[in-house]
């Protein structure tokens, strides 16, 4: 048995998960911290990591450095994606944490965050031999895999992200109809070749990993008292009546109004409107019949594929 951490440096939030694990069994989860670090802010569309945000990031990786330590941690993995990999300071930011914690961070692509994410979902989810479209909407940006239970027939990541979108569209509380409509524009403009890849797959079931899915279970759950359906299981479904019903109150609402809503966690109640424009577009668009949360994301990703790995 091998005690290990996985850090996932995301936009929004930065993910330690460390578990025990032995070969390809299912790990023993020792630890597991999130901290809302918000990595993009002030600086997501300028390609930068803004100061604030940078002392932020650094602060949390000492917290989960100390983490490590208390817990006799053997082997660290720590991936990095948007924010960093487009900020012009990114690889600073990676040689300061290295300096101070004397954690290694792997700068990966959108092809390989896809690959990873799958490897998360595939876990927790029931995918058989038809395809699927899974989707993890991050903070800079969005990936999409079509895939069956043994194979990746197609994948791709967008830097359409809920906070870089939010950023650069969402200008009004609520949002207007003028904001929307440039959502759905730029949609149109950048999700071209996932649409026509959806048509010869045909996927009708969308698995949404973690983040925003996450947020719309709570507060379904919350708002129709489905009891027990929240944290049971690592995948469950997401009934698309109510996630339109709950996905039209998110677009209607203020900031207070968003704010005052169970289940929905303070650092989604602005970027949560986007991601529901998004995954309505999404549902729509591609003839979605069934939607389907993934607690397993990235993290449990990079996870199974260091146990999967031969060395």
């Amino acid at each position: 048995m091998k005690r290990i951490a996985i850090i996932d440096l995301g936009t929004n939030t930065f993910h330690l998960l460390i578990s025990d694990v032995t070969e390809r069994t299912v790990p023993g989860n020792v630890c597991k911290r999130t901290i809302a670090v918000k990595l993009g802010q002030g600086g997501i569309n300028q390609g930068v990591i803004h100061p604030d945000a940078y002392r932020r990031g650094i602060k949390a990786l000492e917290e989960f450095s100390d983490l490590i330590r208390f817990h006799g941690v053997e082997g660290v993995r720590a991936v990095a994606t948007a924010a960093i990999r487009n900020a012009s300071n990114g690889g600073h930011f990676i040689s300061e944490v290295k300096r101070i914690t004397g954690i290694n961070i792997e700068m990966i692509d959108g092809e390989k965050e896809a690959e990873l994410i799958y490897e998360g979902v595939r876990e927790a989810a029931r995918i058989g031999d038809d395809p699927v479209l899974i989707m993890d909407i991050g903070g800079g940006s969005t990936e999409f895999i079509i895939c069956n239970s043994s194979v990746i027939r197609w994948k791709k990541s967008y830097p359409i992200g809920a906070a870089k979108m939010m950023d650069r569209f969402h200008h009004s509380d609520p949002i207007s109809q003028e904001d929307t409509e440039q959502v759905t524009n730029h949609l149109n403009e950048s999700l071209v070749d996932l649409i026509e890849v959806c048509r010869l797959h045909r996927p009708t079931v969308l698995i949404g990993s973690a983040g925003a899915f996450e947020s719309f279970a709570e507060i379904i759950s919350c708002k129709y008292n489905f009891k027990g359906s929240v944290g049971t299981a690592p995948a469950r479904n997401i009934e698309l009546q109510y996630f339109h019903e709950i996905a039209s109150v998110l677009r209607n609402s203020t900031h207070e109004q968003r704010d005052q809503i169970p289940g929905l966690i303070p650092l989604r109640v602005d970027m949560i409107v986007v991601a529901s424009i998004l995954t309505e577009y999404i549902i729509n668009r591609v003839e979605i019949k069934m939607m389907v949360l993934s607690d397993y994301s990235l993290k449990e990703g990079v996870l199974f594929d260091l146990i999967s790995s031969p060395d």
